[in-house]
């Protein structure tokens, strides 16, 4: 099974000579199956090249004119993956797009935290963003229509949305695969950067947050069960949100008295990453964290749907201290957007609190019966 990417057809659009276009997102989410398909149906003669690759390497440290243009002055595209791997590749970058600016590039980088602070300084004003998330709904529509959204809403709650999971067919290896993932990527990976060494407190940390969706997370909570200080764990949850295993949401207020806006929540950029954490993939009939699930679920399909379509929001969570909450609120176009995510529809009544506080805010109840318009 191949699934078009939504950058598929657009990214050729975005290709811009004097800027780089540095793709963003979490590991085998599918940047190199991309930055390949789009080398292949390039008009113009084109390089594909890792930052692994040690000639690679040279050429870009060498931060010499002369060889940086012998080099690439032939090709119209320069692609270059994992382009993190190059140290300060932001420079040779800079004298790449300086002084052959009619040559498109684009870099690409599984981790922000490792390939923005290459990329910085050295191109202000020379690069543009953009970041790949595992499949969306919005692509999974596209590909195969809505009713399959429909039909796997269960195996995307459990296992996810990484390609590899989606294409592989049986759930033991979806499971499997997914350890995997979790083991190389989160506890290999992640480990190795920014002087990170112990595993079990990572390991820890991460099932704590995995067992508190759509609850507030107390920094200094966290710190005192995991033996840590809070400074630590404020470091482990900003690397864990760099490297895209993470996103997290803080409360909304206006200053109202009874609104808690001091406490942030965590979600998990992949339900199948969540469930590998916790070691369950159960399936939902024997599970009682179903309403976690789909809140997870929801709110990074809206993530990825606002990030693809250009949606300029701003994402919170409310409650109140007498418990009235709403599970995400969007600020968007001078309004506000209030959504409650059950995935065993019941009627829900708009909270009083926010009724009189905000009376021109919408509420939406997003349930399994009508979320294909909520991430589609």
């Amino acid at each position: 099974m191949n699934i078009k990417r939504y950058y598929h057809d657009r990214l050729p659009e975005l290709l811009q000579g004097g800027k780089v276009l540095a793709l963003y997102g979490p590991r085998r989410s599918g940047k190199t199956t991309l930055l390949k398909e789009l080398v292949a149906g390039f008009a113009g003669k084109s390089f594909f090249g890792s930052g692994e690759d040690r000639a690679v390497q040279e050429v870009f440290t060498s931060n010499d004119i002369n060889i940086i243009k012998s080099s690439f002055a032939s090709y119209d595209l320069v692609v270059i993956d994992e382009a993190q791997a190059i140290p300060d590749v932001g420079l040779g970058l800079k004298l790449l797009v300086d002084h052959l600016p009619e040559v498109k590039v684009v870099a690409s980088g599984s981790s922000s935290f490792e390939l923005a602070s290459h990329l910085g300084e050295p191109l202000t004003g020379r690069k543009r963003t953009m970041t790949l998330f595992p499949v969306s709904s919005m692509e999974l529509a596209d590909n195969f229509g809505n009713m399959v959204l429909r039909q796997r809403l269960e195996e995307l709650l459990i296992y996810g949305s990484y390609p590899e999971i989606l294409t592989t067919t049986g759930f033991a290896d979806k499971a499997e695969l997914l350890i995997e993932l979790r083991d190389d990527y989160l506890f290999k990976d992640i480990l190795a950067l920014d002087q990170i060494r112990n595993a079990r407190k990572l390991h820890d940390l991460l099932t704590m947050l995995a067992l508190q969706i759509g609850k507030e997370v107390s920094v200094s909570e966290l710190g005192g069960a995991l033996g840590m200080s809070r400074l630590t764990v404020e470091r482990y949850l900003d690397l864990l949100e760099k490297t895209f295993v993470i996103r997290k949401l803080t409360g909304f207020s206006r200053n109202l008295r009874k609104e808690i806006s001091k406490t942030c929540r965590y979600y998990f950029y992949d339900n199948g990453i969540l469930n590998a954490v916790i070691n369950n993939f159960n399936l939902l009939k024997l599970r009682n964290d179903v309403g976690a699930l789909w809140e997870n679920f929801l709110f990074v399909e809206r993530l990825k749907k606002q990030t693809y379509c250009r949606i300029h929001a701003n994402n919170y969570f409310w409650r109140t201290y007498d418990q009235q909450e709403i599970d995400l609120v969007e600020e968007r176009e001078g309004k506000l957007f209030g959504y409650e995510f059950k995935y065993s529809p019941k009627k829900v009544k708009t909270p009083t609190a926010w009724r009189n506080a905000y009376e021109n805010a919408e509420y939406r109840v997003i349930s399994p019966e009508n979320f294909l318009e909520f991430v589609l």
